[in-house]
């Protein structure tokens, strides 16, 4: 099953058709038009994700004057994911705005870690210390995938494959040493260590995916800050395995925890699909946390989508005219 985000990632991309600047144009215009349900917004987006240029990073960027913070968090990581230096700027200009929410300016954040540009460092090196905890831990990785990526342009480390094509905040740990699940774990729960060190292990449980590493991802989502909470859940969603299922429930279930923590655990739940995780959603449809709402709504249209034969998620958008 898909996961949004954050998805995390977008859905998975098929071949799409050639389009022109006018389509691109006229998918920007269901993205940023407030009147439409939240899915098939989501839909556009994913549609330009999947057609990298500049215009269509543009159509992308017009899109931050919602008042949705689950889209424009996603608006920040579909740039990310694409790559495109274009972004730059309004990445910037959105980790900048302290009136944004905190979910939104992490992401911008992320996403400039994930376009890996040095010229960004500068602001992400000041931001490393924003007093929004979420914010100043994000441009600390930032900083570290960056500095990373300048180290290791020889590709000398010894790093297992990302499964799902996701440009991540931190490579997986060296594999070099055979670290087993325990040390895995061991440093993914050690409060100690760097949270980039610990993100390395969080990435290299990710990438085994069975249901050991699954477990013990799992435990991390009562360990550490929300930041690292939420990117537990976003991961858990990726691998989209059911071993994890009572963990994602019982965070989701929790009204005290972080909703930018409860909204990644929904669309995990989505990604991993079960009639007892699409039950589980549908009583959360009406939930005080709008960021929630939201994640269920778009969680469940992506579950209707696996289940369906459509070509691909964004299906008939990329030939708007």
């Amino acid at each position: 099953m898909m996961k949004i985000e954050e998805p995390r990632p977008a859905p998975a991309a098929s071949a799409l058709p050639q389009v022109s600047e006018k389509q691109l144009r006229a998918i920007g215009e269901v993205l940023r038009d407030s009147s439409r349900p939240l899915k098939e917004r989501f839909r556009a987006l994913f549609t330009l994700r999947n057609l990298p240029g500049a215009e269509s990073v543009a159509q992308i960027s017009a899109a931050f004057v919602d008042d949705s913070a689950l889209l424009k968090h996603e608006l920040a990581y579909c740039l990310g994911q694409m790559g495109h230096v274009a972004a730059l700027p309004v990445l910037v200009s959105v980790l900048e705005d302290t009136g944004q929410n905190a979910m939104v300016r992490h992401e911008a954040g992320e996403a400039l870690g994930a376009i890996g540009d040095p010229s960004v460092l500068p602001v992400l090196s000041r931001l490393s210390a924003d007093p929004t905890p979420e914010v100043a831990e994000t441009c600390q990785l930032a900083v570290g995938r960056i500095q990373w990526l300048q180290r290791n342009q020889n590709g000398a480390e010894n790093l297992t494959t990302n499964p799902y094509a996701s440009v991540d905040p931190a490579p997986p740990a060296d594999e070099s040493s055979r670290p087993s699940c325990a040390e895995l774990r061991a440093a993914l729960l050690d409060e100690t260590l760097p949270l980039f060190d610990r993100y390395r292990a969080m990435f290299s449980l990710r990438n085994r995916g069975d249901a050991d590493s699954v477990c013990a991802l799992a435990d991390g989502l009562k360990c550490g800050g929300a930041l690292f909470r939420h990117e537990i859940a976003y991961v858990l969603g990726q691998v989209a395995h059911p071993a994890c299922t009572k963990q994602l429930e019982a965070s989701l279930r929790d009204q005290q925890e972080s909703d930018m923590v409860r909204h990644e655990c929904a669309e995990a739940l989505g990604a991993i699909g079960t009639p007892e995780c699409l039950q589980l959603l549908a009583e959360y449809g009406s939930d005080e946390a709008r960021v929630v709402r939201e994640s269920v709504e778009v969680a469940l249209d992506m579950c209707e989508y696996e289940q369906s034969a459509e070509f691909q998620y964004a299906d008939g958008l990329a030939t708007a005219s």
